[in-house]
């Protein structure tokens, strides 16, 4: 089978190779994890053919017996050659229980390069930090971004084939089907209905799914909106559907935890102080998220918000909605010595719009960049210092 090179993730990896660091590499179910270790093992295979690799895939049925770290142990010390490096690649770690006590022991023998993915961040967080506190790095692994996308589906880089991404969103596996919508949303369905089903509903024991999922409906529907754990719990209330605000809370934990949806708090331009309450929720891959409430066009304004906020998580930016006095900012992004500052609108229709957009970063007293991105045909050049890029540029600058 092909696969498509993702160097992004590769250059990320490459400075651990046959380190002694635990490769963990984290993401949703089905944006390619699996796929970025057979990507791996490529490499690994064309600088040292001699290196033996120890695959074992958790969702597989071959895999079925190992069940525990004892088994992984065992299974691993089995398939283990003497004389040469062995690479021990495990897809969907968090299924083995105590998984972190095997890859504690063997990451001891320098003949070991260990390698794993995982579908759940708080089962890895918890027990990695735990366990193997300096052992591991972490790659988060994302749905494709726009630049992927065109790649891989051999698109050119116009707004058609930006329609095509916000519409069917970016899981790699599109590639081997038609993009139109019955056929891009059926699969993407199941693959909504697999994530919740395995990795939150069986994985957290709960029984009324019903109201699960119309928490995911809200979500969708509020995609990018300052939320509260209440105004959550009180709209249920409204919809006859009774839940606590401590269930409320741990619900929105597991589907964060899944990689699902995106939280983003709530920082302060000025103190950079982070506030625990009123965030905003961005979902993984929006074709997941059309799944469950559809593509509407009255939705593209908050659309554009969740493609920026996740090229930023792509290109490894810590991302915040910036709180100045009153004023919303869309997202405060910052990494390594950099701060960047975004405001996005569907279109900059009127003086209004275009006095609020730009108004709210020109009152942002700092010397760093501040960017307007839309969609307009005129996005270019700048007011008063603040930048205006068409989301295409954008998506390519930042890509």
């Amino acid at each position: 089978m092909q696969i498509i090179a993702r160097n992004e993730y590769i250059k990320s990896i490459e400075p651990y190779m046959n380190n002694n660091v635990i490769k963990v590499l984290t993401g949703q179910r089905r944006v390619g994890k699996s796929y970025m270790m057979r990507q791996l093992r490529n490499n690994i295979k064309r600088l040292d053919q001699q290196s033996n690799i120890i695959y074992i895939d958790k969702e597989k049925l071959t895999f079925d017996d190992i069940r525990d770290y004892k088994d992984l142990y065992h299974y691993v010390i089995q398939h283990t050659k003497k004389k040469c490096k062995n690479s021990v690649m495990i897809d969907e770690v968090q299924e083995i229980i105590s998984f972190e006590k095997a890859l504690r022991d063997l990451n001891e023998n320098s003949s070991y390069d260990i390698y794993c993915t995982g579908s759940n961040a708080k089962l890895l967080s918890s027990e990695l930090s735990t366990f193997l506190a300096g052992r591991y790095v972490e790659t988060r692994i994302h749905s494709l971004s726009f630049m992927e996308f065109i790649n891989f589906h051999q698109l050119d880089h116009s707004i058609d084939s930006f329609g095509k991404y916000i519409q069917f969103g970016g899981m790699p596996y599109l590639i081997h089907l038609k993009l139109e919508n019955e056929i891009v949303f059926d699969y993407l369905t199941s693959i909504y209905n697999s994530i919740i089903l395995k990795d939150v509903v069986a994985r957290h024991n709960i029984r009324n799914v019903n109201f699960f999922d119309r928490l995911v409906l809200f979500l969708a529907d509020n995609m990018g909106s300052i939320l509260s754990v209440k105004n959550i719990s009180d709209f249920l209330k409204s919809q006859k559907i009774k839940l606590s605000i401590n269930t409320v809370m741990s619900y929105l934990n597991y589907l964060v935890n899944s990689f699902f949806i995106n939280k983003v708090s709530r920082c302060d331009v000025i103190g950079k102080k982070i506030f625990e309450i009123n965030e905003k929720y961005y979902f993984e891959d929006l074709g997941l998220r059309h799944s469950i409430v559809g593509f509407k066009q009255k939705d593209m304004g908050k659309i554009l918000e969740n493609v920026i906020y996740n090229q930023l998580k792509y290109k490894k930016y810590t991302v915040y909605v910036g709180k100045n006095h009153d004023l919303e900012i869309d997202f405060m992004a910052e990494k390594s010595d950099q701060i960047l500052y975004i405001q996005v609108a569907y279109l900059l229709k009127d003086t209004k719009t275009i006095e609020r957009e730009f108004g709210n970063l020109l009152k942002i007293k700092d010397n760093y960049r501040k960017i307007v991105v839309s969609m307009d045909d005129f996005a270019q050049g700048n007011v008063k210092g603040i930048e205006h890029l068409h989301i295409l540029d954008f998506l390519k600058e930042f890509g």
